[in-house]
């Protein structure tokens, strides 16, 4: 079906778009968003929504000025206002800054927040920033949301319009603690953004992401650190390096300001998850120790089912 954005309205019309073989009405008006962080996702939230006309007034701050003055030349946002002021005068807050600050900013907005503002984070880890807020008397204006999206880059220079399609954005809690108005901003929000909604627990969100994500991000450092520890003594190593090597560590580019709180975030979860994975590489180790050809080519052959997760397929249950 149609992706909302494919035809933009205007003004206060009402499109009737089809998502996913699903219908909804998304109504565009004239939106004030505000953005809290100006980075990668905050920015390519804000590219994006004002690309299909879901935002034509975009407000937003950052603890970066550099960062705010490259927002501003780059449209991201139009004005910088304090995060107190964005919760009384925006329709829609999104708050993308690196989630071991995300709980103390999330309260001091719902502190102050104006009826009828939705406020949505988008953080990597879940469950602590909910717990955070779980008894505030504004807690059913906030949305808990992680869209799995992102790049190896960091700060406004990397935000781009189109980073969101077709990707899976995760929403918590919503049926529970967020008022139906708020999640159907969030929704209509994300849907205008052709991105594709799923729900979960924050429990099952942190550790659902310890495996898909957070882990190969442990992994992708790693192996540009001992690669890094090698070159020590093999100055010209990385002149052998190909087109596999620079994906495999692609992550590594990320940021650590950004990844640092998010494994102390999910630590537990993170730790198990890393655990596991030391253990299959421990036992690949072995089998290479021991020449053991037919083992090794086995690990590799029960790896090579990961195309069908990729593919989004789902192994069928045994029947007894």
């Amino acid at each position: 079906g149609r992706h909302p954005g494919d035809s933009c309205v205007h003004g206060h019309d009402i499109s009737k778009i089809q998502f996913c073989g699903a219908d909804y009405s998304l109504t565009l008006p004239n939106m004030h968003l505000g953005i809290i962080g100006v980075g990668l996702i905050g920015g390519s939230v804000s590219l994006s929504l004002q690309k299909c006309g879901f935002a034509q007034n975009v407000s937003g701050f950052d603890r970066s000025e550099a960062h705010l003055a490259r927002a501003i030349e780059r449209g991201i946002i139009q004005c910088v206002l304090s995060p107190q002021d964005l919760a009384r005068q925006c329709d829609v807050l999104i708050i993308s800054i690196p989630v071991d600050a995300t709980a103390q900013v999330l309260v001091e907005v719902l502190d102050v927040i104006a009826p009828g503002v939705v406020v949505i984070d988008l953080g990597s880890t879940k469950e602590n920033i909910c717990k955070a807020v779980e008894q505030h008397s504004n807690r059913s204006q906030y949305v808990a949301a992680h869209p799995i999206a992102g790049t190896e880059n960091s700060g406004p220079d990397a935000a781009f319009d189109s980073l969101f399609n077709g990707q899976k954005n995760i929403l918590c809690e919503t049926k529970e603690r967020s008022a139906a108005f708020a999640t159907q901003k969030a929704e209509d929000l994300f849907l205008a953004m052709k991105m594709k909604l799923v729900y979960m627990t924050p429990k099952e969100h942190d550790l659902h992401v310890a495996y898909i994500s957070h882990l190969s991000h442990v992994s992708s450092f790693m192996l540009g650190q001992t690669v890094l520890h090698m070159e020590e003594s093999e100055e010209n190593i990385f002149d052998l390096a190909g087109s596999g090597f620079e994906s495999t560590v692609r992550l590594a580019k990320s940021s650590p300001q950004m990844w640092a709180p998010i494994f102390n975030e999910n630590a537990k979860n993170v730790s198990q998850a890393l655990g596991e994975y030391i253990q299959h590489l421990q036992v690949f180790k072995d089998k290479i120790d021991a020449r053991d050809m037919d083992g090794t080519l086995g690990l590799m052959t029960e790896a090579n089912d990961v195309r069908r997760v990729l593919d989004g397929t789902r192994l069928k249950k045994k029947t007894r």
